[in-house]
């Protein structure tokens, strides 16, 4: 879903929409603005573009039928609230325009459950995307069925594969005992990269807030228990792990294994669990030895803010835009560990944190080193 609403992003807002020009620039043609209505006429979402002035500057058929305003299409650059007197779209697209991301609604129009996405674009102009639930919620099971089929398909083999690296491993000698290890690495780094493919095709056709299995979790717990699992590869290095509460106003050191008061939210334990292991042990590859790795957990009435710092070089402003991408690797020299991963980590993560309602963004900290944010909601 993310590659396609990318996609017409970069057709909507990109082409269509006027923008400044330089001397070189030819006009905007009406062949131009012909033949993109005519692409958007055929596609198979609802697209409805508004202006500055939230005046309708274009509507497609798909649009038109999905909120039952025939016709609308004819009219000359209509005022939105003529074309669909919707309180709820007009907050929708002020939000857009006011924190510049991309924002979601899930409504109920004419007797239909729709999805809509308002894109942001420069100087006001905002686009909407509307999709029908019930053809979304298809498209999903559909694109999860057959990843979930291929990454199945792998585990077989590779299975295999890591049995037979165990059998060589039980008759290694000396003239292939580094051949038999490379091979039992390289399966290992296979079979995490399947297994973090396919969890992450999970969570990217997870609707929002759907499929959470939501209990109460003690965040401030939750680091202790993920950082008991990291603290082997830490104290290799000597690293340590300092956590700063701040409950009430006031920040403290909790007690190693002690609940918090006061810092619980809702959520899926399985996958919180899942994203702070990504982060901390992320930090943990680029912290330097004897280093320190700086855990915050802060708290308001409807957000809990988790923020991790290590103490490496920081970001490049390529990895701020660029960190939470599939496959994305940063300058190599920033890494402190010998250990590799599967590239997918940080990605895992953003998927978690929108599951949930959230959203995790990276930059460097005053004092140095990388800082990545995790902002969850408190009821999950």
């Amino acid at each position: 879903m993310g590659f396609l609403l990318a996609a017409l992003l970069g057709l909507g807002i990109g082409l269509l929409l006027p923008r400044p020009r330089g001397p070189g620039d030819r006009p905007f043609s009406r062949l131009e603005r012909t033949q993109l209505i005519r692409w958007l006429n055929a596609s198979p979402s609802g697209w409805l573009i508004v202006d500055p002035a939230d005046q309708v500057f274009l509507i497609n058929h798909r649009a038109e039928r999905l909120l039952d305003v025939l016709g609308a299409a004819l009219l000359h650059t209509p005022p939105l609230q003529r074309v669909c007197p919707a309180p709820e779209l007009t907050q929708l697209i002020g939000d857009a325009r006011l924190r510049q991301r991309t924002q979601r609604l899930e409504w109920q129009r004419s007797g239909q459950e729709l999805v809509l996405f308002a894109l942001p674009g420069e100087g006001g102009w905002v686009a909407l995307v509307l999709q029908s639930r019930r053809s979304l919620e298809a498209q999903l099971e559909q694109q999860e069925r057959w990843v979930s089929d291929v990454a199945h398909e792998l585990k077989t083999p590779l299975t295999a594969l890591l049995l037979v690296g165990d059998s060589l491993a039980a008759q290694v000698n000396s003239g292939n005992a580094v051949l038999v290890e490379r091979l039992q690495k390289e399966l290992l780094r296979l079979q995490e990269l399947v297994g973090d493919l396919l969890q992450l095709s999970r969570l990217e056709n997870t609707l929002p807030r759907d499929g959470l299995r939501r209990s109460d979790i003690d965040l401030p717990q939750l680091v202790e228990q993920v950082w008991a699992g990291l603290r082997p590869l830490a104290e290799e290095r000597r690293i340590r792990l300092d956590l700063q509460v701040i409950a009430n106003g006031q920040s403290h050191t909790p007690p190693p294994d002690a609940s918090d008061d006061g810092l619980w939210i809702q959520g899926d334990g399985s996958l919180l669990h899942r994203a702070l292991l990504n982060l901390i042990d992320n930090a943990l590859r680029y912290s330097p030895d004897e280093g320190c790795i700086g855990v915050r957990v802060q708290r308001t009435d409807q957000w809990c803010l988790l923020t991790v710092r290590d103490q490496g070089p920081g970001l490049s402003e390529e990895d701020q835009e660029r960190l939470f991408e599939r496959f994305y690797r940063g300058d190599p020299s920033r890494v402190r560990s010998p250990r590799g991963g599967s590239g997918l980590g940080l990605a895992i993560v953003q998927q978690i944190a929108l599951t949930h309602g959230g959203r995790v963004q990276a930059g460097n900290h005053p004092a140095g080193g990388a800082l990545l944010e995790l902002l969850l909601p408190v009821g999950g």
